[in-house]
């Protein structure tokens, strides 16, 4: 069997398939322990150790060996190279696994427990808002427009938006009796 200080990367990179051959016999054992030892503190299964060991050799591969050409000896030794990668890959599969999402649309209210005539608006005393933030919060919340469609609409900058928009959410919680974040 050959070593992994031993496997020719040039030939390798180049796609040939016996040197593609020999290296996954000699990275195998350092990638599954090391995917192994980075998902135990996640108790997944051995089919979550294998899927992220395969994706490793996946990303090593993947667009002509790119990530593999990236590698560089004077930098590190092939095996802590590896052993970063390996840690990377299962880290990237324990986050691809956890719980999928549904749309909001797609959830009943009743689940939610929140319908539409129980939220009461905001009763703002006047005078407190300057009419920039009054007509900032309105647009964000009444209207739903993103920051660059208001920045759009009132000709200003989108930094001016996130600011005023700020500003005005710190005079509220001030008034309201709400720590500032």
């Amino acid at each position: 069997m050959t070593e992994l200080n031993q496997i020719d990367l040039r030939a390798l990179a180049a796609g040939n398939k016996r040197a593609w051959d020999a290296f996954v016999a000699a990275a195998a054992p350092l990638i599954n322990a090391v995917v192994r030892r980075t998902l135990s503190s996640y108790r997944l299964g051995e089919d979550d150790v294998l899927d992220a060991a395969q994706d490793v050799f996946v990303r090593l591969c993947a667009r002509d060996f790119r990530l593999l050409k990236t590698y560089d000896p004077a930098r590190a030794g092939l095996g802590t190279w590896l052993s970063v990668v390996a840690r990377s890959a299962a880290i990237d599969h324990v986050r691809r696994r956890r719980q999928a999402t549904h749309a909001l649309d797609d959830v009943p209210e009743s689940v939610l427990a929140v319908e539409d005539r129980h939220i009461e608006k905001l009763k703002i005393p006047h005078g407190l808002l300057t009419e920039r933030q009054t007509l900032i919060l309105k647009c964000l919340y009444d209207e739903e427009r993103d920051v660059a469609e208001i920045a759009r609409l009132l000709k200003i900058d989108a930094q001016t938006v996130r600011s005023t928009h700020h500003k005005a959410l710190l005079r509220l919680r001030a008034h309201f009796g709400e720590e500032s974040p």
